[in-house]
């Protein structure tokens, strides 16, 4: 992108921070600005939002926000991170789209004097220690562990000593390869027998539905699934439904939300659920900010976030009625 073209893009971003302001009463940037970028759409990110706005905005005069949902997308994600670093933000709070193709916007925004927090994902490791000043992450191995050790529990009880399970992924981001492997680790552990016949990436629900249905036309004796996120959980749940496999497969996955609440309080299919709050996530995110903001010094480079885990109907009305709002 050339000079120009960054300076009318940063000219916007002003534009769009006064419009902000000009809603919530302040001058622009008083207290700081800070970019936001999520993910996808999923509902985790809303929890993310709110978990932010509660830390930042507890003194009611907080720092303003210009966010984007960048849809998995690498290249919105790099305008982005480029306009916020050509309009020289104050921190930047981000879910990176890719290990590898995020590298270049984090290290430009480093190079511009604007700290990046990563949540949920981040680059690749030895870049993000570079680049990143801190990553705020529940402990991927743990959240998988949760998921294999329901699993293995669930046959050891249904006496299915060498069950049959399909991975729907999402492992473009190596978050979700770290869930899978703490996932095997705790199945197999348990359950030595248990053999993985097929893992299929679905990065969004239509997409892990068919991934989904697809294993299960391919492997027709399939005991369960194991989804690595929301929709790669929850695709698996409707693929088995609409495929008629009630009550002959099952699944265990990670996170929570009215609609995993719902399956999960149902109990027919969906088992188990590991979820890492959003809301815990974004206030995590959100006092790091905080410290960027007052020139505090680094703490650690990992913030760990709390691991939930739920299991059967019970834990799934109990998540509805704390959540009334939906708001993971």
């Amino acid at each position: 992108m050339n000079h120009a073209k960054r300076r009318i893009l940063a000219v916007l971003v002003a534009a769009a921070v006064l419009a902000v302001t000009a809603a919530c009463g302040g001058r622009v940037g008083e207290n700081g600005r800070i970019g936001v970028v999520y993910l996808n759409a999923e509902g985790y990110y809303a929890g993310v939002k709110r978990g932010l706005r509660a830390t930042l905005d507890r003194q009611g005069r907080g720092p303003q926000l210009l966010q984007i949902n960048i849809q998995s997308d690498p290249s919105r994600e790099s305008s982005f991170i480029n306009t916020m670093s050509s309009a020289k933000a104050d921190a930047l709070i981000v879910s990176p789209a890719s290990a590898t193709a995020s590298v270049p916007a984090m290290r430009l925004a480093k190079e511009s004097g604007v700290p990046v927090i990563c949540y949920n994902t981040c680059i690749e490791d030895a870049q993000a220690r570079k680049y990143v000043r801190a990553f705020v992450l529940g402990s991927p191995e743990e959240f998988g562990r949760v998921s294999g050790e329901q699993m293995a529990d669930h046959f050891l009880r249904a006496g299915i000593r060498d069950p049959q399970v399909g991975i729907i992924n999402c492992e473009q981001f190596e978050v979700c390869v770290q869930r899978r492997e703490g996932f095997e680790r705790a199945l197999k552990a348990k359950v030595p027998g248990a053999r993985i016949v097929a893992s299929q990436q679905g990065l969004q629900l239509d997409e892990a539905v068919e991934r989904a249905t697809q294993l299960l036309i391919a492997h027709r004796d399939l005991d369960a699934f194991y989804g690595e996120a929301g929709s790669q959980t929850l695709g698996a749940v409707r693929a088995v439904e609409t495929r008629g496999r009630i009550g002959k497969t099952v699944v265990f996955g990670g996170d929570m939300s009215v609609d995993a609440a719902k399956k999960l309080q149902d109990g027919r299919v969906l088992k188990g659920v590991a979820d890492i709050s959003g809301i815990k996530v974004g206030q995590l995110a959100g006092k790091a900010a905080q410290d960027v903001l007052a020139g505090r010094p680094p703490g650690r480079f990992i913030i760990p976030a709390p691991v939930d885990r739920y299991l059967g109907a019970q834990d799934g009305a109990r998540w509805l009625r704390e959540h009334p709002d939906g708001i993971p």
